[in-house]
């Protein structure tokens, strides 16, 4: 293979990097990267089992004389969200990533990177390939579909597994470990329209060059959603003239801000057509400046098109536009005793209008259950007040911070060894598995660290080479660390009679 990260170390990480980017792992499509796993453990001679979703298990024995130690999961998942700008061209189904080296940063060209959590895969990859390495016995957890709902890490049998200390490596930004983390889930909002006979004018509203970004790690940044813009100009241009919707196309990913909306609706005649295309020009001059500079890329095209035949009917536009008007969006509550850190969100992920089905997907998140309750009644009953059903799906625990935690006291301290600065310790607004498994996996002691990553979910992601290798030597550290008299412990393997 022509590896293109070129230049940093340790060399394998991030051959192993590209290797699984030229796999397409897009949530739900992972059996390709779990047979390259399971060929990988053949090939090193090391157990391994896969489950019925693509779950894979790799174990590897201590090094020499740490056998009997206790062993220690290293966890990452295997898929990627799949988001890409409009004009670029990319099967997620069948192609890899193209990736991009610039100084010391990678991107992908034009789509997403998939660093998240493809960087996990890498070190995993790597120490289990090196037989130099001093570590306890392993368990690396290689999870599917945490994109969209945490839902490998829900259905893989963890009554197998005997780690009780855990190393995700989901986490984000360098210097900070992750010990504590919000629960999820999945509401959708949908139903069925009709249509008729419609105006003989139509346009065509796309709205462009938001940032967008991860729903959980940066709904606090209040970044544009093009979801809840599209439906400010639709509601307020319905008191200006009237119109049918046509067609509604926002967002891919329930879990990433929505970046870009299209909205196509019928029009009278020409004379409403002019009247529309006057109000919509001064509206997109004053959203530009509403969201500049941070949205310093923000547009609102308005493109003329040719009418269709029929539309959605004129009541059910009314109930669609003002549905998505009154739908919450963003943060919903901070804790202003703790630096503003947000207690719970929800995004307006994903909007469609299409086949003859309405439908919005929203990603609601809370460290607090009661506050996530609320939040389901309050999109029930928006959905009851307008006429469409609600499904939740892939609900998933918060994990709770720990008053004492080995592992994390081994991680501060190899920082201090290592960088001679303090680790931060820090609760997240995202999810991560770490829920999951502590949830089934009595007395877990669990930590999340992971190389410094910007823009995930959207285009822009980026991975920093440095905190890469950074990183990668506090791992390797941390992991002899746990081998040493003073930090292991010695289980006992009792034979089955």
């Amino acid at each position: 293979m022509d590896y293109k990260i070129k230049g940093y170390e340790p060399a394998a990480v991030f051959h192993y990097f590209e290797e699984i980017s030229a796999i397409a792992r897009g949530s739900g499509n992972e059996k390709a990267i779990s047979d390259y796993l399971a060929a990988f453990a053949k090939e090193h001679g090391l157990e391994y089992e896969v489950d019925e979703v693509y779950n894979v298990v790799i174990r590897k024995t201590g090094s020499s004389g740490c056998e009997t130690l206790e062993p220690v999961m290293l966890q990452g998942h295997t898929d990627m969200v799949c988001e890409k700008n409009h004009d670029v061209v990319h099967n997620f189904e069948t192609e890899g990533i193209d990736i991009i080296q610039e100084g010391g940063f990678v991107r992908a060209n034009g789509t997403t990177l998939g660093a998240d959590n493809g960087i996990a895969v890498a070190y995993m990859l790597t120490i289990l390939a090196d037989n130099s390495l001093v570590h306890p016995p392993l368990e690396c957890v290689f999870t599917v579909q945490e994109e969209t709902g945490l839902t490998g890490a829900a259905l893989l049998d963890k009554t197998k597994l005997r780690a009780k200390t855990m190393i995700n490596l989901d986490s984000e930004e360098e210097g900070v470990a992750t010990v504590s983390c919000a629960g999820g889930l999945r509401a959708e909002l949908s139903c069925p329209v009709s249509e008729e006979a419609c105006g003989t004018t139509a346009l065509h509203i796309a709205l462009r060059g938001l940032m967008g970004g991860h729903s959980g790690a940066e709904i606090h940044l209040q970044r544009g959603n093009a979801n809840k813009i599209m439906a400010r100009i639709l509601y307020l241009l319905s008191k200006e003239v009237p119109y049918q919707l046509v067609s509604l196309h926002g967002g891919n990913k329930d879990n990433a801000i929505p970046r870009e909306c299209d909205a196509w609706i019928a029009l009278e005649n020409e004379t409403v057509l002019a009247r529309a295309k006057e109000w919509l020009s001064e509206k997109a001059e004053q959203l530009r400046e509403e969201f500049c500079p941070m949205e310093a890329e923000f547009d609102v095209n308005i493109i003329s098109e040719e009418a269709p035949a029929s539309a959605v009917t004129g009541e059910q536009t009314k109930k669609i536009v003002r549905m998505l008007f009154l739908a919450p969006d963003g943060v919903q509550k901070k804790d202003m005793l703790h630096d503003g850190f947000v207690v719970s969100s929800l995004n307006l992920g994903v909007v469609r209008l299409e086949d003859g089905v309405f439908r919005a997907v929203f990603a609601p998140r809370s460290s607090v259950q009661p506050l996530q309750e609320e939040i389901k009644e309050q999109l029930a009953l928006l959905g009851e007040t307008f006429g469409c059903t609600i499904r939740y799906r892939a609900e998933y625990p918060g994990w709770q911070y720990a008053a004492y935690s080995k592992i994390r006291d081994v991680f501060c301290d190899m920082y201090r060894k290592l960088f001679h600065g303090e680790l931060k310790v820090d609760a997240i607004h995202a999810g991560l598995e770490c829920g999951l498994f502590a949830g089934a996996i009595e007395g877990l002691d669990a930590i999340a660290v992971g190389p410094t990553l910007r823009g995930c979910h959207t285009p822009d992601e980026t991975m920093d080479l440095q905190s890469c290798a950074n990183v990668w030597n506090l791992l390797i550290a941390v992991l002899e660390e746990l081998t040493k008299p003073n930090r292991r412990i010695i289980y006992t393997i009792v034979e089955n009679e």
